[in-house]
């Protein structure tokens, strides 16, 4: 590693850490219905919206009915994306003249799911198959409203915690709104109008055909990007524009917008710690979270990181310059943009991770084992580390629950958590949720790797399963484990290496999004109703204290401990015997240059 990496890394968690209380304090009194800065501005058009809409601010609802609510817009939802997708050839805004030979019904269904559950799975070139009118009516809305959804199913966990006997958790419709117009809105207009004057381009133009210095013909794609960048990062979406995502300089031209596009990925993330304390009337409980999940993301970005800077001993070993120095990076810079380097790809690819938001900066199919295994590690948590806007706070509740129902056991105490006892229903709903992802990831791995389709007919256009892997023995399983758990766990990147726009790939990948999202959510909304009837009980000397260094600690071991148990021996014939592997092919470089056919 190097100085000028590690102040990086220090001074993008130092930001992250200023803003989490303003940020948190913002949603906390918006989310309890108080006054805000923006209500001036924006609380006229709030209550239209409500007009229009039909919906009663002051009527609450019952867990069953808010989850109702929830499922039936993300079905509008998915009906809409799908179906723009499918006439975007008969719709305006379309200059490129794409149509519906872009994207085949299991194509669109893959695509319509991935921006309707928050994943943005992306098997397509966003330049060479989609519209301008799909980008921003279907995906950028997309990436706006699953947003939103998710961090108000947080709010209403959040209210099962500090409601008691009552029978119900809030209003889905009014969350939705709210979130959307005062948070995500103002934030995306702010940050847009930075990103734009970095060089990220917002245009409708037709794309430029160029004449080069050679004197070949370069078509140079455009569009409104600037718009949908901000949102997939702040909304933790991740769905790029270019197939390049934030690679491609168009998206994230300098260093600059890098931090800013990281530093968007975690500011809600953390903000929801906050406001989780604030609204339990204890900042401590949120601060616990907070550091919890910092405790997490400081591991993991400082073992990506010096392994990328590491490099590939094999490559050493056959006489490659892999230290950096004062004219190069050294390291492994394969799959990375100059501009941003290893670090700077290394915190992107571990905070994006963390979250559920998918964008990359960099290749992590390109990765050394150990900085492909933290990405994917991440994920099978529940990226809980910040996670995804609301998911993170859900999940990681959920592990709280998991946590002090251990802690339980061990002194022989019903458990407690913010003032409620956590009994039968609350534990079976938690590792429900925990379990089903985990489920999803393994079964749907093994049947690919299983079935090793052929290719040629229905399901293999032109393969599936292990048929369309560019890599064979532990690197392909890594492929594979990885598609299946960013797709379970609502993430969006991906290793690559992988041939995915199949209809096998598009229907369990669909597939393991739409559970992997609902999955986890009803369990969480369950949770909520159950809490929120529940009487307070009072702090006593037999209460374990959820507020200090003591359960954090238990909050970090019981994330790894129930990821490390689930998924080790698939990660252990994965990326750690490919770190092994890598590491033993010193021996085999020496014995390969000794033969004078390699000289």
């Amino acid at each position: 590693m190097t100085s000028i990496g590690i102040l990086q890394i220090v001074v993008f968690f130092g930001l992250v850490l200023l803003v989490t209380k303003p940020v948190g304090l913002f949603m906390s009194r918006l989310f309890q219905g108080q006054r805000t800065f923006l209500h001036p501005v924006l609380r006229p058009l709030e209550r239209l919206i409500y007009r229009l809409c039909g919906v009663s601010e002051d009527r609450e609802q019952r867990w069953t009915q808010y989850a109702a609510s929830t499922l039936s817009f993300s079905l509008f939802a998915f009906l809409f994306t799908y179906a723009l997708i499918r006439l975007q050839g008969l719709l305006p805004l379309n200059p490129q003249g794409f149509g519906a030979a872009q994207a085949s019904p299991d194509q669109a269904f893959n695509t319509a799911i991935s921006f309707m559950t928050n994943t943005n799975w992306q098997w397509y070139s966003g330049e060479a198959a989609m519209s301008y009118l799909v980008q921003m009516a279907g995906f950028a809305v997309q990436n706006f409203v699953s947003t939103a959804a998710g961090l108000a199913v947080a709010i209403a966990l959040v209210r099962g915690f500090v409601r008691h006997e009552s029978e119900t958790i809030g209003n889905f419709w009014v969350d939705l709104t709210r979130g959307t117009l005062y948070v995500l809105l103002p934030l995306s207009v702010v940050g847009a109008l930075l990103l734009c004057s970095q060089g990220v381009i917002q245009n409708f133009e037709p794309y430029t055909v160029a004449t080069t210095l050679e004197g070949a013909t370069q078509t140079i794609a455009q569009g409104p990007v600037a718009s949908q960048e901000v949102i997939k990062q702040l909304g933790t979406n991740g769905g790029g524009f270019f197939n390049a995502n934030s690679s491609h300089p168009f998206e994230s031209p300098n260093p600059f917008t890098n931090l800013v596009q990281v530093f968007l990925i975690f500011i809600l993330g953390a903000g929801l710690t906050y406001t989780f304390g604030h609204m339990v009337k204890d900042t401590r409980q949120g601060w616990a979270l907070f550091w919890a999940m910092a405790v997490m993301f400081l591991a993991g970005v400082f073992v990506a990181y010096p392994a990328e800077q590491a490099g590939n001993p094999i490559l050493a070993n056959l006489g490659v310059e892999s230290a950096a120095t004062a004219t190069q990076s050294g390291g492994n810079m394969e799959g990375k943009e100059c501009r941003f380097g290893i670090s700077g790809s290394a915190l992107f690819a571990t905070v994006t991770t963390d979250a559920s938001c998918g964008a990359v900066n960099s290749m992590h199919d390109s990765y050394t084992p150990l900085g492909g295994l933290v990405p994917m590690f991440n994920m099978q948590t529940d990226e809980v580390i910040f996670g995804g806007v609301g998911a993170g706070l859900y999940g990681m509740l959920l592990y709280a629950i998991v946590g002090v129902f251990i802690a339980g056991l061990m002194v022989g105490r019903t458990p407690e958590y913010i003032g409620k006892k956590i009994q039968q229903k609350e534990v079976k709903m938690a590792l429900f949720a925990i379990l089903a992802t985990s489920f999803l990831i393994l079964v749907f791995s093994g049947i690919t790797i299983a079935a090793n389709f052929e290719k040629g007919g229905y399901w293999n256009a032109p393969g599936a399963g292990i048929a369309n892997l560019n890599n064979a023995g532990p690197h392909g399983l890594s492929e594979i484990l990885y598609a299946y758990t960013s797709a379970s766990e609502n993430n969006g990147s991906a290793f690559a290496g992988i041939t995915v726009n199949t209809p096998w790939y598009d229907l369990t990948l669909g597939l393991a999004m739409l559970f992997g999202r609902f999955l986890f959510i009803i369990p969480a909304l369950a949770i909520a109703g159950s809490l929120a009837s529940k009487k307070f009980v009072p702090t006593s000397a037999g209460t374990l204290p959820t507020h200090g260094p003591l359960f954090v600690g238990l909050l970090v071991a019981t994330v790894i401990v129930v990821g490390a148990l689930t998924f080790f021996p698939a990660l252990a014939l994965g990326p750690i015997v490919e770190h092994f592997l890598m590491h033993q092919g010193t021996l085999f470089s020496t014995v390969v240059t000794s033969f004078p056919i390699w000289s």
